[in-house]
């Protein structure tokens, strides 16, 4: 995790994790909407209110800004694929986790947006986070759904491809939000296009995946 040249100087105040996090917001801005390489330390200060130079007190360089949102945005987006449970559900667990991933669509667009440029720029800065954490993580729930499948709680399925789709169908949803308000156009569509999604996607998922019980006979 990238830390804050003051966190390595001397314990910090108050005041300096404010002006952390002033930064951090500002940089957030600036990323989501021109991409790592669109943006510099210039227009970073500006949206942030203060001097480069103080800025660069707190971050010595772009890239360590862009490393600490990053990071932060990794370990809040993979909460909701922590906690798919093996003792739990399967409809449950598949339910709860589009409405987690649907909800942080909704409440954090920009930072799906800069986790998106980076993947789209090929991810230069997260390739060893990719091919480590995440990649570990994503074995280890797909093995979750094979369980799952060896029970006959789930239809036959890729795991990996399914946590695939889940991913690409909801962040659809902050990463094209501008395309799906167009589209939708005004009123309550638009209004309510994260309830209505959630009902499709459920939908879609759990009678394409969970058996329907025997009826006998």
């Amino acid at each position: 995790m990238a830390i804050p040249r003051a966190a390595k100087t001397q314990r910090r105040t108050r005041i300096q994790e404010e002006k952390e996090e002033q930064i951090l917001e500002a940089a957030l801005n600036v990323f989501s909407r021109s991409g790592f390489r669109g943006s510099t330390i210039d227009q970073i200060a500006e949206v942030a209110g203060m001097s480069k130079p103080n800025l660069l007190y707190y971050f010595r360089t772009k890239e360590a800004m862009h490393r600490a949102l990053i990071d932060r945005v990794l370990e809040n987006w993979l909460e909701p694929l922590k906690a798919f449970d093996a003792e739990g559900d399967p409809e449950q667990e598949i339910r709860s986790y589009i409405r987690r991933k649907l909800e942080m669509a909704r409440d954090f667009p920009r930072e799906s947006r800069l986790f998106a440029n980076e993947v789209l720029a090929g991810a230069p800065h997260i390739e060893d986070v990719l091919k480590g954490p995440l990649k570990e993580l994503v074995d280890e729930k797909a093995e979750v759904i094979r369980s799952w499948v060896r029970a006959g709680k789930v239809r036959d399925c890729d795991p990996r491809h399914l946590i695939f789709s889940i991913w690409s169908t909801t962040q659809h949803y902050a990463d094209f939000d501008v395309q799906v308000k167009a589209v939708l156009g005004t009123g309550r569509k638009t209004m309510n296009r994260f309830d209505d999604a959630a009902t499709f996607l459920e939908t879609l998922f759990i009678q394409g995946l969970i058996p329907k019980p025997s009826t006998g006979g």
